[in-house]
This record gives C-alpha cells, structure tokens and sequence, in this order.
C-alpha cells in the first residue's frame, strides 16, 4: 500500500436549476488496511510444531492465543484465560477460561481443547520446538467446560509465563492436523490465504471475543533482500517493516517526515553457535580459542551499523538478573593462538552455515575474517531458512553458524543435550531443576546468575550481541511494538491516525 497523500479537491455538487455549489475539501478516512515487510517467510504457520521466529511474527496473538500471553512490556497477562490460581506450593495451577470464545470456524474453545493442545505439545510424538515447557506437567483435568487444572510434577512459579510462549497456543483437535497451512485458532484475525514465496494475508474476525481491531486486513510480505526492503519502505509497497534488515539507511527514514523510526530491545540473543558435540569442538580451549579470535564490537558495526548491545552470555542485557561476562571472552588474538596451540590445533577449518538474515550473511564475512586471523580457516554456506531449520537445527550437520534466538527468557535450552549445539552438560541441568522449583526471587536471582556464568566459562557458543528491533513505519500508523518481548507482530493495537 502506497503512503495516503490528501489532495483537496473541488466537489460539485448536482443541484436543482442547473446551479452547481463548491464544497469544502474532502477528508479520507484512515486505511483499515496495513501490509508488513518481513524477512522471512514462515516455513509453516503452526507454532506449536516449529521453532521459526518468523511463524510466531504471523501468527501469535493474531490467528493464535494461549491461557496467557506477554504484553508489549513483556508481562505476561490474561489470554484465553480470564484469571488463574495456583496453591501454596506452585504445583497446581487452575485456569478459568473466558466465556464465548470461539475458533475461526465457529466451533466453542473450551477447557477439552486446552487439555488437548497441552497434551498434545508434550506427547511423545509431539513436534513442539519448546517441548520443555510442558515437561514439568503431571497432569490436565478439564473441571468443568471453563476451568482447567494443571498439576506439576514440582512446584513451577514461572508456569503462567511458559503458557505465554507461542510454542503453547491453543489449537482445536479437529483443525491441529492442518494448522500448519490452513491455521484455525481464537484470535482477532482469521487466515485468508498464503501465496507462498510473497506474502501471507489475514482478515479480521468478525466473532472475536474481545476488542475487535481497527485493522480489518493484514498482509505480511516477504522480502529478505535488505536493498529490496529499503526500496519496498520507500516506493510504499508496504507500510511498515518492524525488523528492518537495512539499518545502515534509517538515517535517511528518520530524514524524512513520511517515516518513523523504531528503535527497541528484543530478546534475540545473537551467537556464533558451535557444535558441541564435534571434535576438535568438544575441546573447551578450542571453543574458547574462538571466542576471543572474535571481536563482537566489529560484528556489531559491520553487520548491524552499531545498532546492538555486545553480550557475554546467553541473556538479555535488559534482564535485571544479567551479568556482564563479556570480559571472559574479550578480543586477544594472542590467547586464541596460543589456545589452538595447546590444543594442538594449528591447521584447523571449520564448516560456517548462515542463514538468510543480514545479521548473519554480513557477519559471517567477519566472523570468518578475524578467525583467519586467528589461524582458522573457514568454508561458509549460505542456507535458506528451511535449509538451515532442517541441516543446522535438526539434524545438527555443522561446525558452526550464526543466529538470533528470540524466545523470551531461553537459558534453558542449554539443559538440552539434544539441542542443535549440544550442551546439557549435567551440572547445568541440575540448575534448571533447582530453577524449575526456585519460587523466592532471590534464589532464581542467584540460580540464574550461576547459569550465565556456566556457560559463559564452558565457551558454549560465542555470544555476539543482543539483537537491537530497528523498525521503520509510515509515519501515520500507531501501535506497533517498540520492543520484542516475544518473536510477534502483535497487530491488536495498531491503526493508522485520523
């Protein structure tokens, strides 16, 4: 949609006798209409079968809703559920769910279909990217059509934030089968259609249970090319692009009265992953060899033009529990010769996947520079994102690569022996079950403190930056969120000025 320029008009008007009468410019009335640049395109639109940011920037808080959800300042408030409890010991939590809330095909959510997502998500045979979430479940009762109650294993005083993730939406059993194309869930818009390879289009639901949105369609359009992005932004072919993957030009956005700038935090912790689990990788003074071989300040500048905060774990520098551990893995080619020596280490190549992002194509190039410098050789591939979800993430068929995790709060996937890069090293693990049954802030302060340490000290990944949400909008549009508690495009609250 191309920027509304308001041009006066003369109206003449019909009168009786042939008399004509000029009239005062019209006023247009603002867009219903808005079409959002993304990067990239979702490899299916089910959240709760896929670990892509880029399906939960369609679809979450949208098409999908859960018992709770995170609101733009990144507090996890009422979803589905109305209001919840939970007794003394945090192991029994009871969710009283809304009245009148129907799915998309006009079939009631009730208290059946929670025990079923829930189940669902933490089966055997379930594909949930965030399986995790539900492990502390015992068991799911539905009450009575409008009360679930979920019984933990041990006490969880952060469950209600775990049914936030989009990972937890709920979904209806007679539609689950088919959400990854044809998505049916509870939300403010309905899906309409995907033309795969360009764009996704919702429209507003006419049932909605709560506030109907000033949107009545929405397109999401994909564009992975940050020069494509920028002309996109400029011509007005889309109104707005929250993660703008051309930051080098928002001086000239903010030069220019038709756009805003954006600028906000996100929860995207950006790495240079590293297999674990693959020798001369499983070497601690290999991986801490490349991690001060690095210069994440160089990073920043060069793939992200400044924009990002240098990060020395795997947390978010805007948490109040974050520790600044950068100095463990400061730039000192020196040390990182001398680690490869004592590793034995003095031919070395490594294999470098890199996803679309231009966060990772253009800091691949200087990863792969200053670990040259180093002594290392790199081989880098460029991957698509499907490519990368099935070769890197799932079947962990690399050395390594670069990425953003934007799940909010994600420490924990290092408990995960299974996970792409390998860790779950026992000691971590027993943290995360202290964790899971910590509920005084003070001992999930200090839980949490020692977990970033952990792993800052084992030279897990090497932790680049926390990815900074650099946006730009037609100037006219209001609602968008300026930071990213959670990978979204929460479109509930955006309209455009009168």
């Amino acid at each position: 949609m191309r920027p509304i320029r308001i041009i006066a008009r003369t109206l003449v008007l019909a009168l009786p006798f042939g008399l004509s009468l000029a009239a005062v410019p019209a006023r247009a009335a603002p867009p219903d209409a808005i079409t959002l640049g993304m990067v990239l395109e979702p490899p299916n639109l089910d959240p709760t079968s896929g670990a892509a940011a880029a399906t939960d920037e369609v679809v979450y808080a949208n098409v999908f809703e859960g018992l709770t959800r995170f609101a733009p300042d990144g507090t996890v408030v009422p979803g589905l559920a109305a209001s919840w409890e939970t007794n003394e010991t945090a192991t029994v939590y009871t969710f009283h769910l809304r009245e009148g809330v129907r799915f998309h095909d006009g079939t009631a959510m009730e208290a059946d279909d929670v025990v079923f997502s829930l189940d669902r998500a933490r089966g055997p045979d379930s594909t949930n990217a965030q399986k995790a979430l539900f492990d502390g479940i015992d068991s799911i009762a539905a009450t009575d059509p409008l009360t679930v109650t979920v019984t933990l294993a041990r006490p969880d005083g952060a469950f209600p934030f775990k049914m936030a993730w989009g990972d937890a939406v709920i979904v209806a059993p007679e539609t689950a089968g088919t959400a990854a194309t044809a998505p049916v869930g509870t939300g403010p818009f309905r899906f309409d259609r995907w033309v795969h390879g360009d764009r996704v289009e919702l429209v507003r639901n006419p049932d909605y249970w709560g506030p109907a949105p000033a949107l009545a369609r929405a397109t999401f359009k994909f564009i992975p090319d940050p020069n494509a992005a920028y002309a996109a932004m400029m011509a007005g072919d889309v109104d707005a692009f929250p993660n703008f993957p051309a930051p080098e030009t928002l001086p000239q956005f903010e030069a220019d009265p038709r756009f805003k700038v954006i600028v906000g935090t996100t929860e995207g912790e950006t790495i240079l992953a590293i297999n674990n689990r693959r020798p001369p990788l499983d070497g601690i003074r290999v991986r801490e060899a490349i991690a001060h071989a690095i210069d994440r300040q160089d990073v920043i500048d060069g793939a992200m033009f400044g924009y990002g905060t240098p990060i020395g774990t795997h947390f978010a520098p805007h948490h109040p529990d974050y520790v600044d551990l950068t100095g463990l893995s400061r730039h000192d080619l020196k040390k990182a010769r001398a680690l490869l020596a004592e590793a034995g280490q003095t031919d070395l190549k490594l294999r470098l996947a890199l996803p679309p992002p231009s966060y990772a194509r253009r800091g691949g190039e200087i990863v792969a520079a200053e670990l040259r410098a180093a002594g290392i050789e790199t081989e880098i591939t460029n991957l698509e994102w499907a490519q990368w979800l099935d070769q890197v993430f799932k079947r962990n068929d690399f050395d390594l690569t670069i990425v953003s995790h934007t799940e909010p709060m994600d420490i924990g996937i290092y408990a995960r022996p299974d996970y792409y890069f390998g860790y779950g090293k026992p000691d971590f693990v027993a943290l995360m079950d202290r964790l899971a049954g910590a509920t005084a802030p003070d001992e999930r302060s200090e839980i949490l403190k020692a977990a970033q340490r952990m792993i800052a000290e084992d030279h897990v990944n090497v932790y680049l930056f926390q990815l900074a949400k650099t946006g730009v909008a037609n100037a006219r549009i209001e609602g968008l969120w300026e930071n990213a508690p959670t990978q979204a495009n929460d479109l509930t609250a955006v309209r455009w000025a009168d």
